[in-house]
């Protein structure tokens, strides 16, 4: 068995991919798979995949199949995986040498069935335009009984956490939506009693022109969806007692992510629609404005933490001045 199983969807990265596949083949850590799943992809990634498992065979395991999107290339890997843990890297990212011996080596020293490190994003050049800190002020090992804020705190990436494959037994990312780490992760979290994290800065982000998180549509809507999913999770789970954490879930998740989503929709129908929904959202949840405006992420007040800009456009929104803040991105 494989420490850990690396899944990789592809789809049209063909100027990324090798980069990509050259920080994992080169990996500290040795034992370890790496599943390259080419999801239809119509360029000539998969020539670049089939060099590399021709190089590296005893690492690289090549699958090609029909286009069927970003989660189900991942759930086709995880059927495929054989690994004791599991990881994503997208295909248009790198990772540093070290990140999954350091993460690995967390997970066998606390058992912890997820490992989180943090992130950093990057332009085309290489640049890093934002450092991402995941869990500051915190301990190597979070017990998360005692430590439960974590849950609501948390940035639901994927790509920067490994994951007992245990966790993933009846549960898979959901086809057809975006979004689908926030509908998934937290229910991984939810299954944990223990999660290690590491504060260095392992995974290497590409923001790219261009990208879908670029084309903001009704498709956001998938953002309320996603929480409403780990809503009836958490009532089911050995956490469902925690009413407070989850409310600050849905005010991070459900109000400020998807209104940071929902500032960039041009369209008006879609942006009326969606607005609606945001609406119905907070009402259903009993949150109030109150709750909204002192809610702590990390101990700090989260409309204070932000950039001035950001700052600005939220509470012009709160003012019911949604319109003013649309013309100021």
């Amino acid at each position: 068995m494989p420490k850990i199983s690396i899944i990789v969807p592809v789809y049209q990265v063909e100027k990324y991919l090798r980069k990509c596949l050259d920080s994992l083949v080169n990996q500290t850590l040795k034992d370890i798979e790496i599943l390259v799943v080419n999801d239809g992809s119509p360029d000539q990634s998969q020539k670049i995949i089939d060099e590399f498992q021709e190089q590296f065979p005893l690492k690289i395991k090549s699958f090609i199949k029909e286009n069927g999107g970003l989660s189900d290339a991942r759930n086709f890997g995880l059927d495929k995986a054989t690994g004791e843990f599991i990881g994503f890297v997208d295909s248009d990212d790198e990772v540093s040498k070290t990140m999954f011996e350091e993460m690995y080596t967390l997970a066998q020293k606390h058992d912890a069935e997820m490992v989180i490190c943090n992130l950093q994003k990057v332009d085309q050049q290489g640049n890093i335009s934002q450092k991402l800190t995941q869990i500051p002020n915190m301990p190597e090992k979070i017990d998360l009984r005692e430590n439960f804020s974590v849950f609501s705190d948390l940035s639901y990436f994927a790509c920067n956490k490994i994951f007992k494959r245990e966790l993933f037994e009846n549960s898979r990312f959901k086809k057809g939506v975006h979004f689908e780490d926030i509908q998934l992760i937290p229910q991984l979290l939810l299954k944990c009693k223990t999660v290690a994290q590491t504060q260095n800065y392992h995974y290497q982000y590409l923001e790219r022109t261009g990208s879908i998180t670029k084309n903001h549509s009704r498709k956001g809507l998938d953002i309320l969806k996603a929480v409403e999913e780990v809503n009836a999770a958490f009532e089911k789970s050995q956490y469902a007692d925690r009413k407070a954490e989850l409310k600050n879930f849905n005010i991070l998740e459900g109000v400020y992510t998807y209104l940071a989503y929902l500032a960039f929709v041009k369209e008006e129908d879609a942006y009326q629609k969606m607005e609606k929904a945001l609406k119905t959202f907070v009402e259903n949840h009993h949150i109030s404005m109150k709750e909204i405006l002192i809610y702590q992420r990390f101990e700090k007040n989260y409309l204070l933490s932000l950039s001035l800009r950001k700052k600005i456009y939220y509470i012009l929104y709160f003012s019911g001045l949604g319109q003013l803040m649309r013309k100021l991105i």
